[in-house]
């Protein structure tokens, strides 16, 4: 390769695009709102003039993000949006086409900490995760219960890249685990680096970034093509990926809303029944930490003393529960 190549920019790209991408890169996402401070940041300094975030219009910020796709399109980057589920916002998340998670994760963490990762994921997308109760999210107490591999798993402790490598030193890695402290400190530094969220209740999930960077790696590792359920799950109306939102009443139906498509989706139906089973559609079953938070038992964990493991309790047995239903 000429080292001298560099990529084809596009027509007017300018100063002003190579410091949004600089900047946007940095962040990892943006919202609209934080798009608009940010080119009428980048503006006011090009003019020399105070420009009000007021001032910048959807489809300047849209513009900025076409060219900012177009030249890093042939560096293997690009930038594409979903909406958070539950802030119903659209983000704008810049990342790595090429790179698997392990990849990923490995430049900042360790092998043992790459290894928990995986193990974290697992609890998320299969042990809270199954036809009766799909929570993809776990309480703090549940993801210390992964701290340490399962006796069964030590030998072969697997977060794979996409194409198949074991991330180098993670088997040794997987047969240690991590001390509760160590848990702890990786989970806040995950919610810091964006790859989780954690919500008012104390459930971890995948922040809207995660979803969008790992989309390909979640529905190789976690689907099977030859099953009706599947572990990871797509809005009816939007196709993007659900791990907050509503179910079918029917746990048999694979029918799955976002809350925010929810109004859109019924506005164009004759009724509100599921479109594949015709059940009558609720609205009041769901999928995310709510199908835990919303149940009778949690509720009345949020009173008193001693909440946060009387709460973490409940959310255990509700998922044994529905494991033998």
């Amino acid at each position: 390769m000429d080292i001298d190549w560099e990529p084809p920019l596009p027509a007017g790209y300018n100063d002003l695009n190579r410091t949004f991408i600089q900047n946007f890169m940095a962040q990892g996402t943006l919202t609209f709102t934080e798009g608009r401070r940010l080119l009428a940041d980048l503006k006011s300094k090009t003019t020399f003039e105070p420009v009000d975030p007021n001032t910048i219009t959807l489809e300047q910020f849209t513009d900025a993000v076409r060219t900012a796709r177009e030249a890093i399109e042939p560096l293997d980057y690009d930038i594409r949006y979903m909406r958070d589920q539950v802030r119903n916002e659209r983000v704008w998340v810049f990342y790595n086409t090429q790179s698997d998670p392990a990849s990923q994760m490995a430049t900042v963490h360790t092998a043992e900490e790459v290894a928990y990762i995986k193990r974290l994921l697992d609890a998320m997308f299969e042990t809270y995760n199954t036809p009766r109760m799909e929570v993809m999210a776990v309480d703090e107490g549940q993801a210390l219960k992964v701290s340490r591999p399962a006796r069964q798993s030590m030998a072969n402790g697997h977060l794979n890249g996409v194409d198949g490598e074991d991330v180098e030193g993670s088997q040794a890695a997987a047969t240690r685990g991590l001390k509760h402290s160590e848990v702890l400190a990786l989970l806040s530094s995950l919610v810091a680096e964006g790859w989780l969220e954690k919500s008012r209740d104390g459930f971890y999930s995948l922040s809207t970034r995660s979803l969008v960077e790992l989309w390909s790696w979640l529905v190789a590792t976690y689907n099977d093509e030859e099953e009706d359920w599947q572990h990871i799950k797509f809005c009816e109306a939007c196709k993007e990926i659900v791990t907050h939102g509503q179910r079918c009443t029917n746990v048999d139906c694979i029918i799955r809303l976002h809350d925010g498509c929810g109004e859109g989706f019924w506005r164009t139906r004759p009724d509100k029944k599921c479109p594949k089973c015709q059940t009558d559609w609720d609205g009041n079953h769901f999928v995310g930490e709510r199908a835990v938070t919303s149940r009778s038992a949690f509720q009345r964990s949020r009173g008193g003393g001693g909440r946060r493991g009387r709460r973490s309790e409940v959310a255990e047995d509700a998922a044994e529960d529905e494991a033998e239903d």
